[in-house]
């Protein structure tokens, strides 16, 4: 059965050719023209993945994200964001919201469809669920839940991948090459910096235990063994 893949662009004429493309390579498509009708569509036709484009009228791409991941029913869905932005502030503001990729415009067709099946594999690939455990802190992935001595911690998607990454391996050392890869993938297209900013947002929200999450100098991270 064919993947289904709902486009979300305000567009017709781009959004036209993205849809033929994608039924040349063997997808089903449904279409959204805006945020709102993106929503619905999301709920009613249950997509596979969904391309999102960043400006659209009325709720823009990153409040279509947002609400997403609120969606226990969706938020698992892989979101690639197409759109005119490419500055790394912008890239690195979707990525963390729960993007699984990024692609500018003008775009290639055939990376386009590339990007898509990569995202689709990942989801087959992934190994069954289990909750990771650390000292007082309990991660469940599949709700993007984070509990730390019995609270809910309000993470962004990018936080509680770190977060997931360095507990599950309590004592290993991962560079912010590796910590990039693997939270996002080889092409994630932002600097080291990213990394850095983001592991000060996670200390700050984890409070105390934040100081379990350790700097190894000129190598990387780790959660204390």
């Amino acid at each position: 059965m064919a993947n289904m893949i709902l486009i979300v662009e305000d567009e017709e004429a781009i959004r036209d050719l993205i849809r033929i493309n994608l039924t040349a390579a063997g997808f089903s498509c449904e279409e959204a023209e805006d945020g709102l009708q993106a929503l619905a569509k999301a709920k009613a036709a249950r997509p596979d993945l969904i391309l999102l484009d960043w400006m659209l009228p009325g709720l823009d791409g990153l409040g279509v994200l947002r609400k997403l991941k609120a969606d226990p029913t969706l938020a698992t869905v892989p979101v690639l964001m197409v759109t005119a932005k490419s500055e790394e502030n912008d890239i690195v503001l979707g990525l963390e919201m729960g993007a699984s990729d990024y692609v500018t415009k003008p775009f290639s067709n055939k990376v386009l469809i590339a990007r898509i099946r990569a995202l689709l594999r990942r989801g087959e690939e992934a190994p069954p669920e289990e909750i990771i455990r650390y000292a007082s802190l309990t991660l469940i992935p599949g709700q993007r839940r984070a509990v730390l001595a019995g609270q809910d911690l309000t993470l962004t998607c990018g936080e509680f991948d770190l977060l997931a990454l360095l507990s599950a391996r309590p004592g290993h050392v991962y560079t912010r090459s590796q910590i990039v890869a693997r939270t996002k993938g080889e092409d994630y297209p932002v600097t080291d910096r990213a990394v850095d900013v983001q592991v000060v947002n996670l200390r700050r929200k984890l409070g105390p235990f934040g100081e379990r999450l350790e700097t190894v100098r000129g190598v990387g991270y780790r959660m204390r063994g």
